[in-house]
């Protein structure tokens, strides 16, 4: 049991990452990309937002030098120069560079949530499955 309730899926959807690919668990000892291709940003209607959160094996937040325990479209992600965006999910800076698109991790096991508040219907939804969040890969 994950919290008291939960939005109906019109209202949020929380797809939730504990694995990677491989099978194994997160761990902050790597470093992980999550890319976002051209045009691929999690689809929310005007009115929500989407946000990607991490936790450490308590479900806590982590503690991080940044202050920083999302990343969303509200913060200025940095784009790649074929306008994808990576998230970057490690324990270390990936460098001053890249710092806009770093969620801290712990040393240790991870989890991530990404949260899509209102999410779009249509062509392109979680609801119905045409989208779907980009894996989570090893660097």
């Amino acid at each position: 049991m994950l919290g008291p309730g939960w939005n109906l899926p019109a209202d949020a959807v929380y797809p939730t990452s504990e694995k990677g690919p491989d099978g194994k668990d997160y761990d902050g000892s790597n470093k992980y990309v999550l890319r976002f291709e051209k045009g691929q940003l999690p689809p929310v209607a005007a009115s929500g937002f989407w946000s990607l959160t991490m936790y450490d094996e308590g479900r806590f937040f982590v503690p991080n030098a940044l202050n920083r325990y999302t990343i969303s479209q509200r913060d200025n992600l940095k784009a790649n120069a074929d306008g994808s965006a990576d998230i970057y999910l490690q324990a270390d800076s990936p460098g001053k560079d890249k710092e806009p698109n770093w969620l801290p991790a712990p040393k240790g096991k991870f989890s991530v949530m990404l949260r899509l508040y209102m999410p779009k219907e249509g062509p392109v939804s979680i609801l119905d499955g045409s989208w779907k969040p980009p894996a989570i890969t090893p660097l």
